[in-house]
């Protein structure tokens, strides 16, 4: 986590304005709120955000009256290195034991095909629940569980932490006042071979972040490999072309626009707060059940990654299939 934090500290490139739901309270208003105790529980430990997420909580306390106390692994060693690391109390062999015992779940796979089914039990008990990114493989899959959360009255929510950040929302700002926008042109780390979902991995902080700032109308998608890397073309029902550059071995990430006088780089005028937005919207979710973005945003950029998916297997122009929820 303090990678992607640092990196938008220091260069506060490629990210975008998030598609957040109307009200959202801000951080300050967040810190002024009564407070009361919050039972996290973690089902997920080979990625290093848990370790990350119990640091936050349990070490560093940075959203007083909340903990994680329970952590589902992967394996033995995955849980019991969280639980070191992050100064995570419990250990749970399976994650339906956290039933009754949390308030609040966190959901923390690296391949998004695990994300969704564990989930489901808490769910239907009503429990916030915050997907990581990619919130999962499937849009279908992902239609039917936003559906069971909006039948249940049950608070979701899933992003990118390069696409929610204060920085996005100073970008957006800065978008509004630009005339004659015809090209956008993205970077970042990917690999269309991941062993964690392909594309789905990384390509969500280049995905999440374009749609939230230039809209969610992206129509088709052709990508161009070379091996496990390349670029893909985006065109959208506006008229808007973007090209995303998916890096073999440089970090970071860059957005650049083509106005009519010359091509532009993003850059953000803020620093991130500490704890970062990103991170204070989904423990505000937590003690309110208010979602920061909508589920239909969030289904949305699934359908796109999966579009991306299809197409770096052809090399050939695919639809955007979206799904309501």
């Amino acid at each position: 986590m303090n990678s992607r934090r640092n990196f938008i500290k220091t260069t506060g490139k490629g990210v975008a304005l998030a598609a957040v739901a109307p009200g959202i309270v801000t951080q300050s208003a967040f810190v002024d709120q009564p407070q009361k105790n919050i039972r996290i529980g973690i089902i997920g430990a080979e990625n290093s955000h848990t370790i990350g997420f119990g640091k936050m909580f349990n070490t560093d306390k940075k959203f007083p009256g909340m903990e994680v106390l329970y952590v589902w692994g992967e394996t033995d060693e995955f849980a019991k290195n969280a639980m070191e690391k992050g100064n995570i109390p419990n250990q749970m062999k399976d994650p339906n034991e956290m039933l009754g015992k949390i308030d609040a779940l966190i959901v923390d796979h690296r391949h998004p095909k695990y994300h969704l089914e564990p989930a489901i039990p808490f769910i239907k008990a009503k429990i916030p629940t915050f997907i990581d990114k990619p919130f999962c493989y499937r849009a279908a899959e992902g239609q039917k569980f936003l559906q069971l959360a909006k039948k249940m009255g049950t608070p979701v929510t899933s992003f990118s932490s390069i696409a929610h950040s204060d920085a996005t929302f100073d970008l957006k700002e800065q978008v509004k006042n630009m005339e004659g926008i015809s090209q956008v042109i993205c970077t970042g780390p990917g690999d269309f071979d991941s062993q964690y979902g392909g594309i789905f991995f990384y390509g969500v902080h280049i995905v999440q972040p374009l749609m939230y700032v230039f809209g969610e109308d992206i129509e088709r998608v052709k990508v161009s490999r070379n091996g496990s890397y390349g670029n893909a073309s985006l065109k959208f029902s506006s008229g808007l072309f973007a090209t995303l550059i998916i890096k073999e071995k440089a970090r970071g990430w860059e957005t650049f626009v083509e106005t009519p006088k010359e091509l532009v780089e993003l850059k953000p005028r803020v620093e991130e707060k500490n704890p970062p937005r990103n991170y204070v919207d989904m423990a505000e979710m937590f003690r309110t059940g208010k979602e920061p973005r909508s589920r239909q945003s969030i289904l949305n950029c699934v359908s796109v990654l999966e579009a991306l998916e299809k197409s770096a297997e052809t090399e050939k122009w695919t639809e955007v299939e979206y799904l309501k929820v």
